[in-house]
């Protein structure tokens, strides 16, 4: 075991976690003394932290270079695996690469200082193993997270001229929340170690229906939310442009939410789910992008406006709710006439209430320009907007630190005195801008 490595109890209290669930405890025996794991368990059961802590013991931290490398199907997925490392607090450097606004020179300065672990998409780490950036010759474990995804997606070329140049791997671990996927064979696993809680399903998980007298449902829509609400919720359409009709008509109706899907930049949609992780948002509105591989705890329903097409949709979506050991309800908004699909069984029909408007949210969402790369660490924040902003620790909810910004959750009654203190002042050696995000 690397001297760096904490103790697990350590690193769990840090998470705020009290014990590992048993998918967790077999996995990480599992990875731990076999060379090949395919570990299937159902979204939102813990799948990064299951495979993370095994492997942190393998590393060592007086080897410069990266040793294992992690790749994922989407950049959400790689900034979620990138926080959960970082919030360990296990001794180790850290950099997840991808593409999509992420510039590549930005990416080979990083890893000049080459990172432990190493995570990305398989497009961007392809062209780096291309041009040589980092060495692979370190590199003694791979992670292939929603690897069939990856695959779906269209990555099978990039993932395998990534394997074919790691040419000192030890281990292999494949991670999925369905059975769709067929491993290829460039992958190169002989005999895996099959850890399957698939078929545990979500114990805490109840579907229920919501029936529309109209088919078109947005006026349902709107009495399902304020019936249910202001709690932390997903509704799940199947277009971009729904989600703009949708938020359209929530916006008219001073319900707050945020939006997901595609079509948006993505520091838009980090931004989104910022809102929402740090409580500006209670509701997003979002395409099945968001069904997979966001760190999204602590939803308590979801609503498939639209039907998905497939049970797969339907299993990822549901996925969003009833997550680890919290209870959590999925709505299918139904028109009164409209069939359901064979893999949506027969349902209890929720009884809607009229009900007020969702109270919107105490807090707001401020934007700091200066992150890790200023050596600004979240205690400096907390102390720069309480010493110089006029604010006590109540009211400042979650700070997410980034390389170059940070975001920080202020009680909305002091966002205007906070920023006329804070705003181009100095923070460290830095001068900073603080302003409404």
């Amino acid at each position: 075991m690397s001297k760096s490595f904490k103790n697990q109890g350590e690193i769990l209290s840090k998470l705020g976690i009290a014990q590992l669930n048993p998918m967790q405890e077999e996995a990480g025996l599992a990875i731990e003394h076999a060379s090949e794991v395919l570990l299937l368990s159902p979204t939102g059961t813990g799948k990064t932290l299951a495979f993370l802590l095994p492997i942190l013991r393998t590393l060592d931290r007086a080897l410069s270079g990266v040793q294992c490398m992690i790749l994922v199907p989407t950049r959400e997925l790689a900034i979620q695996i990138e926080q959960v490392v970082r919030e360990m607090g296990a001794g180790f450097k850290c950099n997840a690469i991808y593409g999509g606004g992420q510039s590549f020179q930005k990416d080979k300065l990083d890893l000049q200082h080459p990172p432990a672990l190493l995570i990305g998409t398989p497009g961007r780490v392809s062209a780096h193993v291309k041009r040589s950036t980092f060495s692979t010759e370190h590199i003694h474990t791979l992670v292939l997270d929603e690897f069939d995804k990856s695959l779906e997606v269209g990555f099978e070329e990039e993932m395998q001229e990534i394997i074919g140049a790691l040419r000192n791997l030890e281990k292999r671990v494949l991670t999925s929340a369905s059975t769709n996927g067929k491993v290829p064979d460039f992958v190169g696993l002989k005999d895996p170690i099959k850890v399957d809680y698939l078929g545990e399903g979500v114990a805490q998980l109840r579907i229920k229906s919501v029936l529309s007298t109209d088919k078109d449902k947005l006026a349902r829509l709107g009495e399902t939310i304020c019936h249910l609400g202001a709690v932390p919720g997903i509704v799940f359409c199947n277009f971009r442009d729904s989600i703009e009709r949708v938020s359209d008509f929530l916006s008219d109706r001073g319900i707050a939410h945020g939006c997901y899907h595609g079509g948006m930049e993505q520091q838009d949609r980090e931004r989104t789910l910022i809102k929402f992780r740090n409580g500006t948002h209670q509701l997003i509105v979002a395409t099945d992008l968001a069904a997979r591989g966001l760190d999204i705890p602590e939803i308590r329903f979801i609503i498939h406006y639209h039907l998905p097409k497939r049970k797969q949709e339907f299993t990822h979506r549901n996925g969003r709710t009833a997550r680890m050991n919290a209870a959590g309800t999925a709505y299918v908004l139904q028109w009164e006439q409209e069939e359901l699909p064979d893999f949506i069984p027969a349902l209890e029909v929720e009884e809607v209430r009229e009900a007020a408007i969702p109270e919107k949210s105490d807090w707001q969402t401020v934007f700091v320009s200066g992150g890790r790369r200023d050596k600004i660490s979240k205690g400096d924040i907390a102390g720069f907007f309480c010493k110089q902003g006029g604010l006590n620790n109540d009211h400042i909810g979650m700070i997410e630190l980034k390389q170059d910004c940070a975001f920080v959750a202020v009680h909305k009654s002091k966002t205007k005195q906070l920023l006329k203190h804070v705003d181009n002042g100095r923070l460290k050696k830095k001068k900073v801008r603080v302003h409404l995000t």
